[in-house]
């Protein structure tokens, strides 16, 4: 039988928890099975002990669209509880906010990408933690892409960021629970951090094998399909090419008015990309890059999820369009994820040598096989923190 960390807990009850005043972390996508709501599960459990909420980027209800589209603070009007905003005036809680309670619970969805800022909110939460002496319980969910693939070089100390604070790959292969058990780790943070672990889950299970629906964590992640490219199609975020949003399949289509179907399915053609197919097609997205424009470009689909790397792959489109289209290819301007300077595709891939190896037309294959090392040592670090088979 498969088990939520919020439905252990709640059907647990845990002694320790009883009396102690609650702060819930958490947002729309946080419910259990039944799409019953943390918070109304937690109350359930726990009556009148959950004193407040906080929202990750987006919002509680994940009604903000992109980044640095901040929410402000607000009341929850279904219970009357205080929500903080954790993706507005500041990214780290205030020590103030975490006087009224004594344990702050965590149920938050990831996409096993490193650039997904959920865990990045949550680490400020173990470092205001640390400081104030509260007590920090993840209750885990799946890592929707899987716990046994990992993919990409490690972020370099360099391009730290909001989108990513310490030296993991793009694509992790963790669980929240898991993450935030290795940063309170390796970043030294020192919370008093538990994990309420799933019961039932195994590393080689993806999204569908749980049996859960799917409740979007964030405006444009609306599928598994989304979240299985994720982790190499985030990186159009850093370019002017659309991403898919302002489409119904953000991160599954990309493309730009001066893209050519055949010139760029030949340019990738040496590189050995498993377990996907790059459809041809046209769109018109809706807003953002390119709103109103006709886009050719590819619908990326998944035809093997075992063999398919979607870090290699977006690379490796990264690297064919520069070269094609070096009059009408850019970067992204700073600002990204509130850093005002550096380079967004810098923050994003984490590392200045990738992009300068393919600017000057390194092979995608030779580089992976330069961050192989640390990506092998990021393996024997994580060991110590996994929790399931």
């Amino acid at each position: 039988m498969f088990f939520l960390g919020i439905e252990a807990l709640c059907h647990d009850r845990p002694a320790a928890l009883l009396g102690k005043r609650l702060g819930l972390l958490a947002n729309q996508s946080s419910t259990d099975r039944h799409f019953v709501h943390a918070r109304d599960r937690i109350m359930s459990a726990f009556p009148g002990q959950l004193r407040c909420l906080f929202s990750p980027q987006h919002g509680f209800f994940c009604e903000k669209q992109d980044n640095m589209i901040e929410s402000g603070h607000a009341i929850d009007r279904a219970t009357g509880l205080r929500v903080y905003s954790l993706y507005g005036e500041t990214r780290k809680p205030k020590a103030q906010w975490f006087s009224d309670i004594d344990v702050l619970l965590v149920d938050l969805p990831d996409v096993g990408t490193r650039i997904y800022t959920f865990i990045w909110t949550v680490v400020h939460c173990l470092e205001r933690a640390a400081e104030t002496g509260t007590q920090v319980i993840i209750l885990d969910r799946p890592n929707p892409i899987g716990g046994v693939l990992v993919e990409g070089n490690l972020l370099q100390a360099d391009c730290t960021s909001f989108v990513g604070r310490t030296a993991i790959p793009m694509r992790h292969g963790l669980t929240m629970g898991e993450l935030a058990r290795f940063c309170n780790r390796k970043m030294g943070i020192g919370a008093h951090l538990e994990v309420v672990p799933m019961q039932g889950w195994r590393r080689r299970d993806l999204f569908p094998a749980t049996g859960l629906p799917w409740v979007f964590p964030s405006p444009n992640m609306p599928g598994f399909a989304s979240a299985q490219v994720y982790p190499g199609q985030v990186l159009w975020e850093g370019t002017n090419i659309s991403e898919g949003r302002g489409t119904t399949l953000p991160f599954e289509l990309f493309g730009a008015p001066f893209v050519e179907h055949r010139a760029v399915l030949d340019k990738i053609a040496a590189t050995p990309l498993p377990g996907c197919l790059f459809r041809p097609l046209a769109f018109e997205p809706t807003s953002g890059k390119w709103a109103g424009q006709t886009c050719t470009g590819f619908h990326l689909h998944v035809t093997d999820a075992e063999s398919f790397r979607p870090y290699r792959s977006t690379l490796a489109l990264l690297q064919a369009l520069m070269q094609l289209y070096p009059g009408q290819f850019a970067y992204k301007k700073p600002p990204y994820e509130y850093e005002f300077e550096r380079l967004p595709m810098d923050l994003m891939i984490g590392d200045q040598s990738i992009r300068a190896g393919l600017e000057q037309g390194v092979p995608v294959m030779e580089l992976e096989r330069a961050w192989a090392p640390d990506l092998a040592r990021f393996l024997n670090e994580r060991s110590a923190v996994l929790l399931y088979d």
